[in-house]
């Protein structure tokens, strides 16, 4: 008997391998499913300029990628809690030093105790974001809310915990998620079509992999539900998101838009049904019942490889799976002959596996 309702997923043009290099934009759930590939030592990139939840904020982040945008002074701005007259707690504003600055398109993780340093980081995150997007297979777009902070007609995609009053927030509609979407797909196909005609690279794009190295995108809802809005309200929001992915998935596969983009490139990954319908169990999320039990995550990124990965893929995840465990073993006492041997022993197995698998570098 089945227990539980398997969620179909299509067969997929998409093949990842060690080769491969995967991109993850969006919610903290792109971070959760990022690190399962890299802790398998998949070459990943995961939310460079830090986690993202609505369609709108990664559209412009990764529209300033395509552009060639360099961040400056308009940019940043310094955080207006910190000001002569602030009194955070018992402790004056002067007591934490300079105030930070910040970007409203961009994580903490970016932000500077100055102005430059702050510029620095971002320059920095959009240059190794490009070229790694320049030779990408696979971009995974995670979506997380139809909910967008405004600041002034501003996307936010972060609001630094400045003061509330300071923004509108609204739930967007599907014409306006779905335009963000094909601004994805449109900013995504620029900046590989830009590098592939290149003069330096032209002569030299094709490799083993297929001609120009198709670079596919896959759009997924994140299951974990933002319940400060309400049960209904993120119905609502996950809802709008489902509808915005289907419309402009329709319209890129329609016929007077094939040839343009390239409809097989494009695809949708249900990790919101798989939770939903799969593991609709309280067993399967964290303790505070919205965010995913690695048990979760682990299972859907089984659905993932059975879904993209070949069967020579999935037994070399196995693999290095099993590597992984004999690597993280913890060792007692650096000094001994045991670990000396052990040691050897790791680093020969290592050899080995990278010798096996194109493209696998364990770096122990």
């Amino acid at each position: 008997m089945n227990f539980f309702t398997k969620i179909d997923i299509p067969a997929s043009d998409l093949l990842i391998n060690y080769k491969s290099q995967i991109a993850f934009f969006g919610s903290c759930f792109a971070d959760n499913i990022s690190a399962q590939f890299a802790s398998r030592k998949f070459n990943v990139l995961a939310n460079p300029f830090g986690t993202v939840y609505n369609p709108l904020s990664i559209a412009k982040q990764i529209k300033a990628i395509a552009d060639g945008k360099v961040f400056g002074e308009e940019d940043v701005f310094q955080d207006m809690r910190f000001g002569n007259s602030v009194c955070l707690g018992n402790r004056s504003s002067e007591e934490y030093g300079a105030a930070p600055w910040h970007c409203w398109d961009a994580h903490s993780s970016l932000s500077g105790k100055s102005r430059e340093e702050c510029i620095a980081k971002l320059n920095n995150a959009a240059t190794q974001t490009r070229d790694f997007l320049r030779n990408a297979d696979v971009v995974f777009i995670t979506l997380g809310t139809s909910f967008v902070y405004f600041l002034k007609s501003q996307v936010v995609a972060n609001c630094h915990r400045q003061d509330p009053r300071l923004f509108e927030r609204r739930m967007i509609s599907i014409e306006e998620a779905a335009d963000a979407l094909k601004e994805i797909v449109e900013s995504l196909r620029k900046i590989k079509s830009d590098w592939i005609a290149s003069p330096d690279v032209s002569a030299v794009c094709n490799d083993e992999r297929g001609e120009n190295r198709k670079l596919h995108i896959v759009f997924t809802i994140s299951p974990l539900r933002h319940m400060s809005d309400g049960a209904h309200n993120n119905t609502l929001s996950k809802a709008t998101l489902q509808l915005a992915i289907n419309k402009v998935i329709q319209e890129i596969a329609s016929p007077s838009a094939r040839n343009d983009v390239g409809a097989e490139t494009i695809s949708y990954f249900p990790s919101y049904e798989i939770v939903m319908d799969e593991l609709r169990d309280y067993r399967f999320y964290d303790d505070d019942m919205i965010h995913l039990s690695k048990t979760a995550e682990g299972y859907i990124f089984e659905r993932m490889a059975e879904t993209y990965c070949s069967e020579k893929t999935r037994e070399d995840i196995r693999k290095v799976e099993k590597f992984m465990k004999m690597a993280n073993h913890r060792i007692q006492d650096e000094s001994s002959t045991a670990t000396a041997t052990f040691l050897q022993k790791l680093h020969a197995e290592a050899e080995k596996l990278e010798s096996q698998i194109a493209g696998l570098e364990l770096n122990v």
